[in-house]
């Protein structure tokens, strides 16, 4: 099935925002879902095109690159790629993007690549080497592409872009941001760019810098906290700002770029005012996970929950669901953990939390579960509970006289179709 974002039902019911009423909204994904084994996801396609118009919105007029690792079902990507304001893919690994490529024709690798399979085979097909794009930091990362795939057997050129650093130097906080890319001052970024220029078999297209400082941080976390972070997005953001513009108009002088990558969800309105900035990258925020409600200046609809059965009750006061552990990534610690939304007021067994194989959950509306009962959660990051199911179901929740939701035809996940990259 192909999932129409475009459709008329879908776009009313997206300004309806049926989630400002959460018992009913997740009642009524409950109901949609209620003939199919648990665990389930769902996702309301109300929710889905509502964040995918406020993306855009934020962008200002730039296109957005769709981060494939936040979003790993292909009917969805396809349903964001097909509304106005999305272009292309930024995919996680070399052999997902030359899945993807298969039919979308824009796909960067967010991230370098030693897999020479996937080298040999992007080497030996002319259609994925005018599609896929590989991301560089360093002059080895070329030695494996030759390695792989020498330049005198390709069937084109390997379209290359550059990563150059966004985390923030500070003179007093020291490194703030991801430990990425080795490219950090304008000269070096350009360094690299004269040595792809100078290797047979490439070709110089683009540049990527992922704030993450800034996008993947949330900026409302606290009054004391929320006052910090803002004051160091705000000095990283001014550095980095000028260090890209500077980086870019050097690179500019000796390829012709075709693009220039920057952002994610949480940063997308700073980045897309940078002149440099052809492009911003967004995943996160179409699925809308707990992560983004600590953020300040934009809101995003919870578009994916997932539920779990109630198996047991080890006393009055508990009730235990079978499985549930779908920790996120990143530094261990609660807001790493999903969080039961439904029936309000539920809470995790401290001692227990979100476990692999069995969860309890406590609180008033804990005494009144029973075995074959579910619970909702929200999971703290986009993607990742998509590797835990082989499909999702699309709901239509509807405004609140409509004639309530209804269940599209499921779509496969990336593991419903037999595929694992990461």
């Amino acid at each position: 099935m192909l999932l129409d974002l475009s459709a008329p039902e879908i776009i009313a019911a997206s300004r309806a925002e049926p989630w400002r009423d959460a018992e009913r909204y997740w009642g009524a994904l409950d109901r949609a879902t209620r003939d199919r084994p648990a665990p389930v996801v769902a996702l309301s396609v109300d929710a889905l095109r509502r964040n995918a118009d406020d993306l855009v919105r934020r962008a200002g007029g730039l296109p957005i690159r769709v981060a494939s690792k936040s979003v790993r079902v292909r009917g969805v990507l396809d349903a964001v790629l097909a509304l106005p304001g999305f272009r292309g893919v930024l995919a996680y690994t070399l052999a997902e993007a030359l899945w993807l490529a298969e039919t979308v024709e824009d796909v960067v690798v967010g991230y370098p690549t030693a897999d020479r399979a996937a080298l040999a085979r992007l080497g030996g097909d002319p259609q994925a080497a005018a599609r896929v794009t590989l991301m560089i930091d360093d002059a080895a990362q070329l030695d494996l592409v030759d390695a792989a795939a020498a330049p005198s057997t390709r069937s084109a050129p390997i379209r290359v872009c550059l990563d150059l650093d966004a985390s923030w130097r500070s003179p007093g906080l020291g490194h703030i941001g991801v430990r990425r890319s080795p490219l950090h001052a304008p000269g070096e970024l350009r360094a690299l760019a004269e040595t792809v220029q100078a290797r047979p078999g490439f070709a110089l297209v683009g540049i990527m810098a992922y704030e993450a400082q800034i996008a993947g941080v949330a900026d409302a976390a606290g009054a004391v906290n929320g006052r910090l972070m803002r004051a160091v997005q705000r000095r990283s953001g001014a550095e980095l700002a000028e260090r890209r513009r500077a980086a870019v108009a050097a690179v500019r002088e000796i390829a012709a770029l075709e693009f220039v990558n920057g952002g994610g969800t949480g940063s997308v309105e700073r980045t897309a005012a940078e002149p440099a900035v052809t492009e911003v990258a967004a995943g996160s925020g179409l699925y809308g996970p707990l992560l983004f409600d600590r953020y300040r200046d934009f809101d995003v609809a919870p578009a994916l929950g997932f539920a779990l059965d109630v198996v047991r009750r080890p006393d009055t006061e508990r009730a235990t669901l079978l499985g549930g552990g779908w920790i996120a990534s990143g530094p261990p610690g609660a807001d790493r953990a999903p969080r039961p939304v439904r029936p309000a007021g539920l809470a995790f067994e401290p001692r227990e939390g979100a476990g692999e194989v069995q969860t309890p959950v406590r609180g008033t509306a804990a005494a009144e579960l029973r075995p074959g009962d579910r619970v909702w959660f929200r999971h703290a990051k986009a993607g990742e509970p998509l590797e835990h199911v082989g499909e999702i179901v699309p709901v239509l929740v509807g405004a609140p006289e409509g004639d309530g939701p209804v269940a599209l035809d499921p779509l496969p996940s990336y593991r419903g179709e037999g595929r694992c990259f990461l």
